[in-house]
């Protein structure tokens, strides 16, 4: 039987628990991982920060929560704009220039906001970096799945998400030494510290030559394509944005994610503003104490991401749930710093290991459209629930305290287990 060039050839092997991938499969992995550190970075940015802040500008704490919702509301048009139109100018290495725009906005906003002098500016900014980290999320992710084979994606986007959680610890660690000897502006330079090198590498890596021996490696192993090169490439931004709202799998992955993210966020959002004010620890001590999640969270999101792979998304997807809510419900127990450090690292084992294994199902559900797809979750998901979680937990915590505001998060979390009842497996094999 002759072979159609670009057509999806059947996997003729399982693959091994330690898989093997062309070099620059590697390569852009390390790129995209570095990317995911940065977003995370600045998603610790305004949490850490925000005791500063709200001192500085007098602002309590549903006040803060709503300057935390702009950088989502940015987040939420960010990824659904730039993640369908990035299926308009292809897969692969044609994502790259859509990408660059994106982290040149985050690089841009950061900047601007170690000048900021006014709270207005600054919530404009707070916009405009979500605007640039949103867009940049769907297309990042999309092109990692992109240069890996489909048998090993939940590891391919495990290790790439372990930008995350080193983000969430590096980041406030990093920031924590600002704080304790200098202003809370100076902790965005970060962002264009680690931003401009990945431009550089991304525009040197992401090419066509680049791509097309990862595909020809991966139909020589018997493996899986990513995706199909061959099939045309639709132009019609809604036209991707049906398709991938067309699938079943996407839609329930858009409410998992946005039970997942507004769990997360609302623990996140007020962490550090929990721990000065409750233990009375210094910014820089609490900046510190806030990321220990993601000490261990890296290991975890490589292991859910793989044994998706194996067993099976659904599987994974049921264990993290209740994982994630109970550490969550058990949070409302901080009363010292070994509590917080106990109970944040073991968060750090399910904190950011859901999303890995959703986006490897909608990437699974609707290859051709996975920007579009992507963007829905990230654009819906993180935006919407970010930008409603901060002004509703910082009312709770106003009104009747962190305990209920603990227990109204975790039971939302349980939540994700509805949809997931209706979720079809894509794992091959698995039931």
């Amino acid at each position: 039987m002759t072979k159609v060039p670009g057509a999806l050839a059947p996997a003729a092997r399982t693959p091994g628990w330690l898989p093997r991938a062309h070099p620059v499969s590697w390569q852009m992995l390390g790129i995209t991982t570095l990317a995911m550190l940065m977003i995370s970075v600045d998603r610790q940015l305004l949490p850490t920060v925000l005791p500063a802040i709200m001192q500085e500008f007098g602002l309590d704490a549903a006040q803060g929560g709503w300057l935390s919702s702009l950088s989502f509301v940015g987040t939420l048009i960010g990824a659904l704009v730039v993640g369908v139109l990035a299926d308009s100018v292809g897969t692969g290495h044609r994502r790259a220039w859509s990408w660059v725009g994106a982290c040149a906005l985050t690089i841009g906003s950061a900047f601007a906001t170690v000048y900021a002098r006014s709270l207005g500016a600054l919530q404009v900014l707070r916009f405009t970096m979500g605007l640039g980290t949103g867009a940049m999320e769907p297309v990042n992710i999309a092109v990692a799945s992109e240069f890996w084979q489909k048998e090993n994606r939940g590891f391919a986007l495990g290790v790439h998400h372990t930008g995350m959680p080193l983000g969430q610890f590096v980041g406030p660690v990093l920031m924590g030494l600002i704080l304790a000897n200098g202003d809370w502006r100076a902790t965005f330079l970060w962002i264009p510290l680690i931003g401009l090198p990945i431009i550089l590498l991304q525009l040197y890596l992401g090419r066509r030559r680049n791509e097309e021996q990862v595909y020809a490696w991966i139909r020589e192993e018997g493996l899986t394509v990513p995706v199909d090169t061959a099939a045309p490439v639709s132009r019609n931004p809604l036209t991707n944005l049906r398709q991938a709202f067309a699938e079943r799998n996407v839609r329930l992955c858009l409410v998992m994610n946005f039970l997942f993210l507004w769990t997360e966020m609302g623990v996140a959002t007020f962490l550090t503003y929990q721990l000065t004010s409750q233990l009375g620890l210094s910014l820089a001590e609490a900046a510190v104490i806030s990321g220990a999640s993601g000490l261990v969270g890296w290991a975890g999101q490589i292991f859910w991401g793989t044994l998706s792979d194996h067993r099976g998304r659904k599987f994974a997807l049921g264990i993290l749930t209740i994982g994630f809510s109970v550490c969550v419900a058990l949070c409302m127990f901080i009363d010292s710093r070994a509590m917080a450090w106990t109970l944040l690292l073991a968060w750090g084992l399910f904190r950011n290991s859901p999303y890995v294994v959703l986006y490897s199902l909608a990437v699974d559900s609707s290859p051709r459209a996975a920007g579009s797809g992507l963007g829905l979750l990230i654009g819906v998901g993180l935006g919407l629930a970010g930008f409603l979680v901060g002004p509703v937990a910082g009312y709770v915590i106003e009104h009747f305290g962190w305990h209920w505001s603990y227990a109204m998060l975790a039971l939302s979390c349980l939540l994700a287990l509805i949809p997931l009842r209706f979720v079809e497996e894509t794992r091959h094999g698995a039931t």
